[in-house]
């Protein structure tokens, strides 16, 4: 399947997106920290050969993305209007919405916002922000998450992810993965360089300081978290050294329609650690077929 490469023009910023397959049904991924759309790579063709017309855009301040200069501009709401914008430029009459990390942060509250339809969503490795505000009073969780109140200091956090060639970004991946040998050097050099562009390190951590300073987590809790109500897809490896699996419990509180799967002994970047069981899963689910449990499907599904 061929990768096409494009800048598409969306919520009057530019954005590199990653694309490949046609057609009128939208699979959009939004991808999550330290990564860009590359992380998609092994979906990417999947959905594709399901029919979709299958986008993994650079998120705003990523790659070769725009790069808005102020933390301000990294306000969930400004999010969530590029995601409605990527959609409305695709011109697609469905959407379905597939996000990791931080990208599953803003697929979870683009769901309940219902800026524009969507028909079905897929969370990897994130929890229900209803249910994260809950855990992280716990001190397992906040041991955990140190990192985000570390990024919260002016510079710092650059100068060190940027020391050794920007070491820190290749062992974010290659430290915490269940199956480092799937982060190949050329894989790891895509990350490194998506983070050297200027300014691009200041961008990826004001995700951080919009929600936490500028008050975009506080904003959302007051607006509430209404049911989500559209047919939902949450993969979980249970080997995340960031989030515990306990902000997994509850989430058909806040879904009408969950199918929950547990990845044992499968890392936070779930997708890209175990992209066979990950992909049998979402075909499964998107061909309204019982999806398999983990186990089901062994190393090589």
């Amino acid at each position: 399947m061929d990768l096409r490469h494009q800048q598409v023009a969306a919520n009057g910023l530019d954005f590199h997106v990653a694309s490949c397959g046609e057609g009128d049904r939208l699979a959009l991924f939004l991808h999550g920290f330290p990564e860009c759309w590359y992380s998609w790579r092994h979906q990417l063709p999947l959905l594709a050969e399901l029919g979709y017309r299958a986008w993994a855009p650079d998120l705003r301040g990523y790659g070769r993305s725009a790069r808005p200069p102020r933390v301000e501009d990294y306000a969930v709401e400004a999010l969530l209007d590029d995601i409605a914008g990527l959609i409305d430029a695709s011109g697609c009459a469905s959407v379905t919405l597939i996000g990791h990390d931080w990208g599953a942060i803003l697929a979870w509250y683009f769901a309940m916002r219902k800026l524009r339809p969507i028909d079905r969503l897929v969370i990897m490795n994130v929890p229900h922000p209803a249910i994260f505000g809950r855990v992280m009073r716990s001190w397992k969780q906040l041991r955990r998450s140190w990192y985000a109140a570390f990024f919260q200091i002016p510079r710092l956090p650059e100068a060190l992810m940027r020391a050794g060639d920007y070491r820190a970004i290749r062992q974010a991946f290659v430290q915490s993965a269940a199956n480092p040998s799937r982060f190949s050097s050329d894989d790891l050099q895509v990350y490194r360089d998506s983070a050297a562009q200027p300014g691009a390190l200041t961008a990826m951590l004001n995700y951080y300081r919009a929600m936490v300073r500028g008050g975009g987590g506080e904003r959302q809790r007051r607006l509430g978290f209404p049911r989500i109500d559209v047919p939902t897809l949450m993969i979980w490896g249970l080997a995340d050294v960031a989030l515990c699996v306990e902000a997994t419990h509850g989430t058909e509180e806040y879904v009408s329609d969950l199918t929950l799967r547990y990845l044992p002994g499968i890392s936070h970047w779930v997708q890209q650690d175990a992209p066979e069981v990950v992909n049998a899963m979402l075909s499964a689910w998107l061909r309204g077929e019982t999806v398999p449990e983990a186990d089901q499907l062994g190393e090589s599904a």
